[in-house]
């Protein structure tokens, strides 16, 4: 049993921790991690995980903002990757994507998007930039369609007073969008929100030779719902 140096190792073990983390998540789910147990899992002493991360909810917030970061990176890179005049294109694409980080990580994408952990409540100053970019890319295409004529959104209802301070802090992180462009991308989200989490959960009888035809066939509704042809 040894002890960490403040040395180049550090992000090393930060990294190690993290990943037993996840380990334990996975196979326990979140409530039950422990810093203790995963000072055994990686044969180490419980004082020197509690040098990186003093408390649970320590780690708890890095595993959120990793999770959130690498998201949004998937984002990003999926709506990079379709031209950027082809918006129809690009908001399709950041739908598959959003299913497949998903699925490749569901223990990071309950933690974000789940249930609440009990007795966890996340520093908002500290996960809210992570959580604003991550849904950069689909704020940006609605934008971008509202820009261009495009978004089809007619008497959409207005957010709550006292969530518009909310809604301008965001841009802070997340980039310049009106109101109405976040509140559509609200709106798309949870249409997404709501399959893959059911899916995620074994909820969801799957449809097609690949088990995402209904999800690609919400995809369709989604850009005829709200891009103007």
């Amino acid at each position: 049993m040894v002890r960490p140096k403040r040395t180049a190792q550090q992000s090393d073990l930060q990294d190690a921790i993290k990943e037993a983390a996840w380990r334990q998540i996975a196979e326990y789910g979140a409530p039950a991690l422990s810093l203790r147990a995963i000072a055994r899992d990686l044969g180490i002493t419980a004082p020197a995980i509690y040098n990186y991360f003093p408390r649970r909810d320590d780690l708890v917030t890095a595993l959120i903002i990793d999770a959130y970061t690498s998201f949004g990176d998937s984002q990003i890179e999926a709506r990079d990757a379709s031209p950027s005049d082809d918006l129809a294109g690009r908001l399709t694409a950041i739908g598959v994507a959003y299913r497949a980080w998903a699925l490749a990580y569901p223990q990071r994408y309950q933690l974000i998007f789940g249930t609440p952990l009990p007795g966890y409540i996340a520093p908002f100053e500290r996960v809210f930039p992570s959580g604003a970019r991550s849904l950069g890319a689909l704020v940006s295409v609605v934008e971008a369609l509202r820009v261009a004529g495009k978004l089809r959104a007619e008497n959409f209802p207005k957010v709550a007073p006292d969530h518009e301070a909310a809604f301008a802090l965001w841009k802070s992180y997340g980039g310049e969008a009106e109101v109405l462009s976040l509140s559509v991308a609200v709106l798309i989200w949870s249409h997404v929100h709501g399959l893959v989490s059911l899916e995620i959960a074994g909820n969801l009888p799957k449809f097609g030779l690949n088990g995402d035809a209904l999800y690609l066939y919400e995809l369709a509704l989604v850009n005829k719902q709200f891009i103007v042809e």
